[in-house]
């Protein structure tokens, strides 16, 4: 390749080749708002109100505000918006969903004590997150090609074509040295060897009179759902306590596409000695799982000193998730003057990674206020430890039960390793990506209802969440390791909420509904830019815009 073509490589230093990813710590710690209509329509301000099924995952002592028993469910229709934005050229996408949001109760024991006037048991399901979004978009003009960040991996591990050019028989975790992505980019002859074939050099596609544009298109599924028991009481009517055991399931699949058509770009054809100048068109497809289960511990308290004032403070332990990392269907198809064809990992074999891992920690603090039987003001303040999320054990030699049916023994026998603490590689430094790139996220809710009647009641309420990410991470000054071939990865900034419903008792009969509006707007990367060079930099601002109509209905008895 010609030297003035290789003034646009970007020798990109992936820092390890394994699929622990910082993005995905994000994805497994962050909660949408959901629970009961009134929870929502107060934008979840009730860490000091309890007597909420919504409640018990948020401060469990809000179990010990029951006098009577409940039951009770909540529905809810989910209209999900994106718009993204690319140097002038957006895309918008939609989607509707429905979810049952909530369904449990309480049962109250009264234990004929002024002191100790009842012991509250109770068991919710709570969607705590769903995932379910998709959006696309496009750059026009490129600066550059992924094709050269997989050639600058592919420089940084000093990787020769014989390391790249068995494929069928590639382990990707036994040998760290070629990682996936420069193995299928080299199949797909979107990177090529210059010099020493001991030692060569690697280009990519994009150099000196290229020129193209990009596409990406990403789906995402799944949710966190949580199964909740809860215990508590209160003790002279002054002082709440409660605390629960928590088992939740997650699980996160996104599919994801980037593709590429240039112009006069340098392809790799290994039937000559010289890359050749003509038009490339190729896309990258890869889809990614991680599902699992956790269990965490919640504690909580509200004291009411007088009538009019309530207290409320929580403490959530991390989620413990034991969770399995799926890659599949990861290929390049692409099309070039001499051929068109496709490339694949392992021969399109599913492949398996067990890993654990440690959600924030998180504290909640809240005040309320009751004036007579009309009027309810309420704020909540959260705070989420991100910077505490980590990965502490892996065992990366796990695959699927039908690999041997591909490759018998003893032309390949992969063995089963032992675990690695945190401190480790790649553990650790998976751990310090999530320290540099995300910050703690503080969150204020706050909520109100009159009751109009004593039947009949009015809510409204707001949320903000700060950015979770440091703001040179979202500028791409902080560069984000490939996962597998995944490269691409969002960065989300602040989050709002404005929140309002409606509800209706008759004796102990309730309807309660809700419409909750969530903006947030994040910096979606197809791969990492280098930090050092600005041209390497595609960024695309995508805006999320979702309304939810919610419905639930309830019996207290």
């Amino acid at each position: 390749m010609c030297a003035a073509s290789a003034a646009f490589i970007t020798a990109l230093v992936p820092g390890a080749a394994f699929s622990q990813s910082a993005i995905d710590a994000y994805q497994l710690s962050q909660y949408d708002l959901k629970g009961t209509a009134r929870f929502m329509s107060m934008g979840g301000a009730f860490g000091a109100l309890g007597g909420d099924l919504s409640t018990l995952s948020q401060n469990p002592a809000g179990i010990g505000v029951y006098r009577s028993s409940e039951i009770g469910f909540t529905l809810d229709l989910d209209c999900q918006s994106s718009n993204s934005s690319t140097n002038g050229f957006g895309t918008d996408m939609s989607q509707t969903k429905f979810y049952l949001n909530n369904i449990g109760g309480v049962a109250t024991m009264r234990l004929n004590s002024n002191m100790f006037p009842n012991i509250n048991i109770g068991f919710t399901y709570n969607k705590l997150a769903s995932f379910n979004r998709k959006f696309a978009g496009g750059v026009n003009n490129l600066p550059i090609s992924l094709s050269n960040y997989i050639a600058g991996i592919a420089n940084t591990y000093g990787l020769t074509q014989g390391d790249l050019g068995y494929t069928n028989f590639y382990d990707p975790y036994l040998d760290s040295n070629a990682p996936w992505i420069a193995i299928l980019g080299y199949d797909a002859y979107l990177i090529d060897p210059d010099g020493d074939p001991d030692n060569p050099n690697w280009f990519g596609q994009f150099g000196e009179g290229t020129s193209g544009s990009g596409r990406f298109k990403v789906v995402e599924k799944g949710s966190i759902d949580e199964y909740n028991i809860a215990i508590g009481g209160n003790i002279n009517n002054k002082f709440y306590w409660g605390m629960n055991f928590d088992i939740v399931s997650a699980d996160y699949r996104i599919e994801s596409q980037w593709e590429e058509n240039l112009r006069n770009a340098y392809v790799f054809n290994p039937d000559d000695s010289q890359p050749q100048i003509m038009d490339s068109r190729w896309r990258l497809n890869d889809q990614y799982r991680v599902s699992g289960t956790g269990f965490n511990y919640q504690l909580g308290v509200i004291y009411k000193p007088i009538q009019e004032l309530r207290i409320g403070f929580a403490f959530h332990t991390p989620t413990w998730y034991s969770m399995t990392e799926t890659f599949y269907n990861e290929r390049i198809d692409f099309q070039y003057p001499f051929k068109t064809d496709y490339a694949i990992t392992n021969n399109g074999i599913p492949s398996y990674n067990t890993v654990n891992f440690r959600s924030p920690w998180k504290i909640i603090a809240s005040v309320a206020g009751v004036i007579g039987s009309k009027f309810i003001i309420s704020a909540d303040y959260e705070w989420t430890g991100m910077r505490t999320a980590e990965y502490y054990t892996v065992n990366p030699y796990v695959y699927d039960n039908n690999w041997w049916d591909y490759y018998p023994e003893p032309w390949y026998a992969p063995t089963k390793a032992p675990s690695y603490s945190y401190n480790d590689n790649p553990i650790g430094y998976t751990n310090s990506k999530i320290k540099q790139i995300y910050d703690n996220i503080s969150t204020l809710r706050i909520g109100a209802e009159y009751r109009v009647t004593p039947s009949f009641s009015v809510r409204a309420g707001y949320i903000f969440s700060s950015a979770p990410v440091k703001s040179e991470a979202r500028d791409g000054d902080i560069q984000v390791p490939a996962a597998g071939i995944m490269a691409n990865y969002n960065l989300y900034n602040a989050t709002n909420y404005v929140t309002c419903g409606l509800g209706y008792r008759y004796k102990g009969f309730y309807v309660d509904g809700a419409y909750v509006y969530k903006h947030q707007s994040s910096n979606y990367f197809p791969f990492s830019p280098d930090p050092d060079n600005a041209i390497t930099k595609i960024k695309s601002n995508i805006n999320f815009n979702n309304s939810q109509v919610v419905l639930s209905m309830g019996l207290k008895f």
